[in-house]
């Protein structure tokens, strides 16, 4: 008994080109979380850090564990999420209050 394969335009069989997807895509989506994991830990430190915080830090553990390539960006995102809780800490036991305000 034989097996047919076809060729994809790589010139590599269909059977070991779709081996690759999967894992390409698990790590483009971990590439993605370490990002918004940097970008909500940035935002998060102005305006909503008791939401945004938390979620850098979920963000940014899963794509350290689902091994992203960019590890520098979910090590800051990891850093900044825990930043906004310490300054949403700050903030409640100096003025009592979850938010910014300038001025007296």
């Amino acid at each position: 008994m034989t097996t047919l394969t076809h060729a994809t335009p790589s010139g590599t069989s269909a059977a070991s080109g779709s081996a690759d997807r999967p894992a390409s895509r698990a790590r483009a989506h971990a590439d993605g979380m370490a990002v918004a994991s940097f970008i909500l830990g940035l935002v998060g430190t102005l305006v909503l850090n008791v939401v945004l915080g938390p979620c850098a830090l979920v963000l940014g553990g899963l794509a350290l564990a689902r091994g992203t390539t960019r590890r520098g960006r979910a090590l800051l995102g990891l850093a900044l999420g825990a930043a906004d809780l310490l300054l949403l800490a700050l903030l409640v036991t100096t003025d009592g209050t979850v938010s910014w305000h300038l001025g007296a």
